[in-house]
Parts: C-alpha cells; structure tokens; sequence
C-alpha cells in the first residue's frame, strides 16, 4: 500500500509506503509501485493506530443487548421504572432483563425487594456502573440459586436471605445464565470505524479457556483489531501473532483489602512466574497500599497502575523512578462530574484523575476507555483530556498531540508511543483532515481509515 499526501505524525508532509505489514518508507515523492493500493490523504493526518490500553471486551459486547440504566440516559427513578418497563414490553416472556451504567444518584441502592417491586415476573439483573456489583430480583435469585452460594461477595440481611447484591461474582453468575452470545465482531467493526487498531482486555481472572476462545475469534476475523490479554500466570501465550499475552490483573476493592504482606507475596509470586502486574487503583488508600506493596515486592518492567483516580503528589517521584506507568481514563472527569461534585471528599479533588501533572514529573502515561463502564469512544477520551472540566482542576488537560499519543503506546509498552518510521508496524490510523481541523472536530468521523498490519480493516465512504 502506498499513503500519499498525508500530513504526518510528528514528521509532516510525506507519503508513507507499507510492505508485509511494516512501514518500508517515508518519503516525499514515492512512485506507486505495480500491485500497489494507493490511499490519497490529501494533507489528511496520519496518526500510529489508536490502541484501547483498558477496556473489557465481552462485556462491553453485552451491552449491545443490554438496557442502559443510569446517567446520562436515565436521571431518575421515574425513568428508571419506564426502561426497565419499556424493556419488558419488548422481550419474550422468561428471558433476562440485563441492565447496566446504574449509579445510586437514579433511585438510590438497589436490591431484590425494590427490583421486585418493579418487575416480579421476568429475571432481572443490573449492574452498577463501577461494574463492582450486580443487583437481581427474587425470579432471578431462584434461578440462578443464589441460597446456596455461600461467598463473602453474596450479600444477606439480617436473617441471612439474600439481598440479591453480589459483589466480584461475575463469573459465578454468568456460568448460571443462559445469556445470548455476545458479539465481538460488531464490537471490532465499530472500534474500527474509530479508528482503533488494537485493544487490551483488563477483564480480571481470565481462564485459558476464554483466552484461547477470543484468539479464536481474532484468528477467523471476527476481530480485527490486536488484542492483549491480562491474564493469570498459568494461562499460556495463545496461537497467532495478533493475540498476546500481558501483566496479571489485581482487582483491589477498599472493604475487602489484602493483608500487606499476603499482597506483597502475591506480587513477588506473580513476578517470578515472569509476569508483570495491573493492579486496579480507584482510591488513595487502594494506591498507598499497592505502592508500599511494590517497595516490598520489587517492581518488574511492565508494573502498571490501572486508572490511578487518586493519586497523592507526593508518590510522583516514585512512579517515576520506579517506572510504573499509569493506565487512565480522562473522560471520567466528564462523564461522572455530577456523582463527582457530591462524592469525592475534598481532599482527594487536587488528586482526582491526574494527567499533566503525572506527564510532567515524567511518569509513563497511557490511556483507555475502560468501556462498558466508560465511553469506548477514544474521541471522547482526547476530548476530555484536551478541553477539562474547569471544576476538576482545568490545568491538568494536555494538548491534543499529546492527548493522542495517550493511544500510541505498543500494546506491551503501553507508555511509550510509537512512531511512524521505517520498519514500524502499520497499524494507522488515517483522518480526513489535516492536524488543524482535527483541532476543532474531535469525533470518529474524520476517520478516513483504520489499517492493522497493513490491512485496512476500515474505509470510510
């Protein structure tokens, strides 16, 4: 393939020639060779391919099946009571009712009485937006049998019922559900069309199976994108070269911590299984501990924190010269200021979802949607680190190079952004404008083309 005439990254004005999936030359001038596809960019940015350095594939794929539950689409329990109504109206009796995005804000906590209420006749399970918890009626209870699970994640009243609200029992529910399949390729197709070139699932506790079955589904296409792995240390590196395996993931929850030394211990086992580690950082105390546990532990190259929405400024000089990058989500300032305003402590306000200040001290940055539980538009993610919220701390946005290059990094170096040079892979992304107008129009329709190994898996019309 031969891309002419593209403003790019970095570089400027040049064409670009791509041979077996790598960049052979970046030059002004280039003759088309015989056999080759020609792109005319016409001054458009050519961008290295957007990669999603946090995000959970099958669920966000469920979601296409889902009724979404909480802000901005549903504000109140009035509202709340029509979705959930409107849902029923459309489905055949017996089948579920899954719901998502719900947030406290909309009709305060959730359990099987007040779903009962609402809908006693059909299965109905919601999941908070943190994706922390799942909240069911009593049909759904009985069959999925929740009387018998006696795990601390199952919550119970006074008299040892189920209240319906399971906490980290993702995978004992679906195991018990009879869910439709969730759709992967029209997960791919629509990143696609945004130009993303490759993903990397954060689901937590990620069986051999589940990945063997998703490098299945990126071998026949389904998925065209890359995918990276979180994945256990006993999990095997998958058949193909677009499927890989990363760091293990630690999800961390504040009611139910790990004693520090029995957290130190699991790191230092999980590194000498040759893995680094994504621990799930969402509070101060959460980040405190995982840092103190790495002193303890010994950081290995690849050590990264997962979101880092409270991060102290006086653990700056340590990530940086540990060099435990941080995985984040700039959006979240905008999708979730409302419960924000009235949730976040005051104290933790100056440390709410740094991003300026962590590239500034020199700490390796990335980003991703964390989608479900978060927009999986990248365009939204560059907008809201470019253009920030005034009421959080407007002097941490960025500028747009570098809110893009948020995406840039390898899927194994997710901090360090890749370049288009001789010899790089071609996974690119392609815009219909050039790097002014992108300024100004900050959404997936100056897309022009998505290319992965030199393929494009996306053209616009």
């Amino acid at each position: 393939m031969l891309i002419r005439d593209a403003e790019v990254f970095g570089s400027g004005r040049m064409d670009v020639r791509i041979r077996g999936g790598v960049v052979t030359e970046c030059a002004t001038g280039l003759v088309r060779l015989p056999g080759e596809d020609e792109i005319y960019a016409s001054g458009g940015w050519l961008l290295p391919g957007l990669h999603d350095h946090h995000i959970h594939l099958r669920s966000l794929a469920a979601t296409y099946e889902s009724v979404a539950l909480g802000p901005p689409q549903v504000r109140t329990a009035t509202e709340f009571a029509a979705r959930l109504w409107e849902a029923d109206r459309k489905l055949q009796p017996g089948k579920w009712i899954r719901g998502t995005g719900y947030h406290e804000s909309v009709a305060g906590p959730l359990d099987r009485a007040v779903l009962d209420r609402l809908l006693p006749h059909r299965p109905v399970r919601v999941q908070h937006r943190t994706g922390v918890l799942w909240q069911l009626n009593s049909m759904a209870c009985d069959l999925v049998g929740l009387d018998s699970n006696d795990a601390s994640g199952v919550e119970r009243d006074e008299t040892g019922r189920p209240t319906g609200r399971l906490r980290r029992l993702d995978s004992w529910l679906g195991e018990r559900i009879d869910s439709r399949t969730t759709d992967l390729a029209a997960v791919s197709a629509t990143a696609a069309a945004m130009g993303v070139t490759g993903f990397t699932d954060a689901t937590p506790g990620l069986t051999q199976g589940d990945i063997d079955r998703l490098a299945e589904t990126v071998d026949c296409g389904r998925i065209v994108q890359r995918v990276h792995c979180m994945a256990p240390p006993e999990v095997t590196e998958p058949e193909g070269a677009r499927c890989t395996l990363g760091p293990t993931k630690i999800l961390l929850d504040d009611v139910d911590l790990p004693p520090f030394d029995e957290f130190a211990d699991r790191l230092r086992a999980i590194h000498a299984a040759g893995r680094a580690v994504a621990v799930h950082c969402v509070t101060r105390v959460q980040f405190v501990l995982t840092m103190a546990a790495l002193e303890r532990a010994g950081v290995r190259a690849g050590d990264r924190i997962e979101h880092g929405a409270v991060i102290p400024e006086e653990s700056l000089d340590w990530l940086r010269g540990q060099r435990v990058s941080v995985v984040t989500q700039p959006h979240f300032v905008v999708e979730r200021g409302e419960q924000y305003r009235d949730e976040v402590p005051a104290e933790d306000l100056p440390d709410l979802w740094r991003l300026r200040s962590l590239l500034a001290a020199g700490v390796g940055v990335a980003a991703g949607s964390d989608a479900p539980f978060g927009a999986s538009d990248p365009w939204q993610v560059v907008r809201a680190a470019v253009h920030r919220p005034p009421e959080f701390h407007a002097a941490e946005a960025v500028s747009l190079p570098t809110a893009l290059s948020l995406f840039f990094g390898a899927p194994d170096s997710p901090a360090t952004p890749r370049r288009i040079t001789r010899g790089a892979v071609a996974d690119l992304t392609l815009l219909s404008v050039p790097p002014k107008e992108a300024a100004h129009r900050l959404g997936a329709e100056i897309v022009a083309a998505t290319i992965v190994a030199g393929d494009p898996v996306y053209r616009a019309r």
